[in-house]
């Protein structure tokens, strides 16, 4: 029996893998955005990032350059992305400003949400999306879905 474990330690069983046009680039921005911190980077000898490894609060992060003949394209070719990496954080506010300043575009402005969360979403410079959220209360499904029948973003929140 192999003694290796099956999922290496300080990764999870999902990681997201984002394919980057320019991954050096999208290295740095996650670090001044999101607190990002470089784990591993395997440049290939043509130059580009084969692979690298980060963490996000605590969470895994692997990043790839752009290889169009592996099928390795980045949102930016693709024109969009359906994915969104969810994001939670300590301070919502903090976290969405300093993602704006480096760079991030807000597609949904932060608000308190009927869920119990402080929500709003951006799109990185690379084409990726992200949902930044601050838990803050817990409610029940039926509180939840009482809010939510009322129309309004904010309803039950707060």
């Amino acid at each position: 029996m192999n003694a290796t474990p099956a999922i290496p330690p300080g990764m999870t069983a999902i990681t997201p893998h984002l394919t980057c046009r320019n991954a050096a680039a999208a290295i740095d921005f996650y670090q001044r955005a999101f607190g990002a911190v470089e784990l591993a980077r395997l440049p290939s000898p043509d130059g580009k990032l084969a692979h690298a490894l980060l963490t996000i609060g605590g969470a895994s992060l692997m990043l790839v350059d752009e290889y169009a003949e592996q099928g390795m394209l980045s949102p930016q070719a693709l024109n969009g992305s359906p994915v969104t990496i969810h994001l939670y954080v300590a301070d919502a506010d903090a976290t969405f400003a300093q993602a704006i300043a480096a760079g991030a575009t807000v597609t949904m402005p932060l608000a308190d949400m009927f869920w119990g969360d402080r929500y709003g979403r951006l799109v990185d410079p690379f084409g990726h999306h992200w949902s930044v959220a601050t838990h803050l209360r817990d409610l029940s499904p039926d509180e939840i879905a009482a809010a939510m029948a009322g129309g309004c973003p904010e309803a039950g929140a707060g």
